[in-house]
């Protein structure tokens, strides 16, 4: 189960602010530049050592309003099967309403942890009378106030006790899993992987069963495959088919060591992919990125190289990530992206022993010193690599502040052009010593 936590509740209880308090409203503004919507609907968070992803099921509900309640009641049972902690959210101000009283009767039978959150109380007196939310009949009952973040940390804190540290799915095998919007052809590279039909694949979309994991083990090669195509037959409007694999896709790369995100070549790179991608960074999963379909592309010359180009493009600053054209259809490169796959893995568990990285990256500090800020220069003492299960490494400095972002970028960059750090990224910090 990915470290999932799921915000439901009826409209207008502030579900989308309180999704920003969690994941933090940077994350909307930096990616704004790529063209992605604000309506991030899932965002990365951390708390307490912790790492896991917020969704906010309220940007999946559109439609009328009797639609309105049906959608809800079938996003908090899809919340209850994919999540692994759910926020029912409630509005102090308005008192407890019939679909809140609903909603909870549904929440009860979850077999996974709900906490109730009252939002909206800004004052003691709200917070008297919040209190008749208690009998909804939720043991974790926790009063907030999202706009200015009050009991969000408390909640933060008893949410992380019922999350795992690390994907649970043991092996020592690398894990792949393949992701992408509905409809890119997921199952179809599956099966032309694996040589069988392991789904049922028909071009209808919502039509495969279960997220499957598969041992690969074919000429020498040997991995766990992750497909997310699973959609029950059960999802029957579109928004829940969204909703439902956009929980599935999140739940795969929690799990993965590298993600294959695939992409449709007639439509190219679109907000959603950008969203699964800046999500497989924020976990530091290796990234390969799969143009499916090339076999309908119109070719000339340079497609495939300006078609790259434009991809990174659209991804930078992280634009290190290789990119394989193929056709799952034809089976066109589908093993070259297998390989590209465990180079990837081989990357991220890449280890550099500290005297070699210290002889490099001292050198070219002194070569390139980093600029002034404010008349004061960082002098730096050593780098090593952390002990992480993704390659991070520690520059050790007199004083951190006085380290520039773009010289941090300038170190990476340097890592990546000396060691093979390709599709995977990596971390860079800045340690006082």
């Amino acid at each position: 189960m990915g470290n999932i936590v799921a915000i439901v509740g009826r409209p207008n209880v502030g579900k989308s602010t309180l999704y920003n308090r969690l994941v933090g409203s940077r994350d909307a503004i930096t990616d704004d530049l790529s063209g992605v919507t604000r309506d991030r609907k899932y965002g990365f968070c951390e708390w307490n050592g912790k790492r896991f992803t917020v969704v906010d099921t309220g940007g999946f509900v559109h439609g009328s309003e009797d639609m309105f309640e049906s959608a809800i009641r079938d996003q908090a049972r899809i919340a209850m099967e994919e999540a692994a902690v759910i926020l029912f959210l409630v509005d102090a101000q308005t008192g407890v309403t019939d679909l809140d009283e609903a909603l909870a009767k549904l929440l009860r039978r979850s077999p996974k942890p709900v906490f109730l959150v009252v939002n909206k109380v800004d004052n003691h007196k709200q917070l008297l009378e919040a209190n008749e939310f208690w009998s909804l009949g939720f043991e974790e009952t926790h009063f907030v106030a999202s706009i200015s973040g009050s009991g969000t940390g408390d909640l933060l804190d008893a949410v992380v006790e019922h999350l795992h540290n690390e994907p649970e799915l043991e092996t020592e095998l690398p894990k792949f899993a393949i992701v992408g919007r509905p409809n890119v052809g997921k199952s179809s590279l599956t099966n032309a992987l694996l040589g069988e039909e392991r789904n049922i694949v028909t071009p209808v979309a919502g039509t495969t069963r279960d997220p499957i994991h598969a041992n690969y083990n074919k000429f020498g090669k040997e991995f766990i495959l992750i497909d997310t195509a699973g959609i029950r037959k059960k999802t029957k409007v579109e928004e829940d088919l969204e909703f439902y694999s956009v929980m599935r896709a999140i739940r795969a790369v929690e799990e993965a060591d590298v993600c294959l995100l695939v992409l449709d070549a007639t439509t190219g790179l679109e907000a959603q992919d950008l969203n699964i991608l800046r999500l497989a960074q924020k976990r530091h999963k290796g990234i390969v990125i799969l143009v499916n379909k090339w076999d309908l592309v119109e070719k000339e010359t340079n497609t495939a190289r300006d078609y790259e180009s434009a991809i990174k493009k659209r991804i930078a600053p992280f634009d290190d990530v290789p990119v394989v054209f193929i056709s799952a259809l034809d089976k066109q490169r589908i093993f070259q992206a297998v390989e590209v796959a465990l180079d990837v893995y081989a990357n991220r568990t890449r280890r550099v022993k500290t005297a070699q990285l210290n002889e490099l990256m001292l050198q070219i500090i002194e070569s390139t010193p980093p600029p002034s800020v404010k008349g004061r220069y960082p002098k730096f003492k050593y780098v090593t690599q952390i002990p992480t299960h993704y390659p991070s490494f520690a520059f050790f400095v007199n004083n951190p502040n006085w380290v520039r972002d773009s010289y941090v970028q300038f170190l990476e960059n340097q890592l990546r052009k000396h060691y093979n750090f390709t599709g995977v990224p990596i971390e860079v910090y800045m340690r006082a010593k």
